[in-house]
């Protein structure tokens, strides 16, 4: 009885497994910390619905204003930046959402756990830039090509639509999708640098409206020499319809762009 007894209440001897910490699974809770906020998926949807909806109201206006047009102006139309001028809109929710996406969990204190969960640092940024730019990617996509379309039906009215099967207005089309999830990584690392939201966001809209606004009072030449080096103005060269001067080739000014997001990354 004694011996039963002593069996019965000996401790079981317990194991505890300790999964180990790989790139595939610090991207899966990136993915889940991701859309378990409700404001990620609120400022996403404002993103969609600028992408998928300026498009068509600027082609909607410029039809209705059609016959008020000089011949100069009709001449030089671009359905192309019409029906993708959405992007205009979009890239600063997804700025200020890129900053978030890491600002936010050091607000909070998250971070904390999300290191200790992962001690090295390099697996938590490559998670969130990758997790965060093939989203944006994915939805931008998307939401373009929504734009894209209802523009050109818009356009119609006046016969200055034009097709995907345009080789610039492929480009466009898929160029705004990349051009915008190179940006979510560039306002990701920039909140990765400062490490406050504000200073992030701060930073972002400094960097992305502000400079080129102040280029543009500088003398000609100048702005000739410094524009094309913005990473606004190189990022977008791949969105436009045709080529302008004083510019870089639309994949040679988005090569530039994404090493400025290289280097803040």
């Amino acid at each position: 009885m004694s011996a039963t007894s002593a069996t019965l209440d000996a401790p079981v001897p317990t194991t505890t497994t300790r999964e180990r910490v790989t790139q595939a699974r610090v991207f899966r809770s990136e993915w889940t910390k991701l859309w378990s906020l409700r404001s990620t998926r609120w400022t996403l949807l404002v993103a969609i619905l600028g992408m998928a909806g300026l498009g068509p109201l600027i082609a909607t206006v410029q039809m209705n204003r059609w016959n008020h047009m000089s011949p100069g102006d009709r001449l030089h139309f671009n359905p192309i930046n019409t029906g993708l001028g959405g992007y205009h809109f979009a890239q600063l929710a997804i700025g200020v959402l890129g900053v978030l996406v890491l600002t936010g969990e050091y607000s909070t204190g998250q971070i904390r756990s999300t290191f200790m969960a992962v001690p090295k640092r390099l697996p938590v940024l490559w998670a969130k830039a990758g997790t965060f730019a093939a989203v944006t990617f994915v939805l931008m996509l998307i939401s373009g090509l929504i734009a894209f379309l209802a523009s050109q039906s818009i356009l119609t009215q006046h016969h200055v639509q034009t097709t995907l099967g345009h080789a610039p207005a492929l480009r466009a089309w898929l160029g705004a999708a990349l051009y915008l999830a190179v940006l979510s990584v560039l306002a990701l690392s920039l909140g990765a640098i400062v490490r406050n939201t504000a200073g992030g966001i701060a930073l972002f809209a400094g960097l992305l409206f502000v400079v080129p606004g102040l280029a543009a009072i500088l003398p000609t030449s100048t702005q000739n020499a410094i524009n094309p080096y913005l990473p606004s103005n190189a990022g977008t060269t791949i969105l436009a319809g045709v080529h302008e001067a004083h510019t870089f080739s639309p994949w040679g000014g988005f090569a530039l762009f994404c090493g400025d997001a290289a280097l803040a990354l």
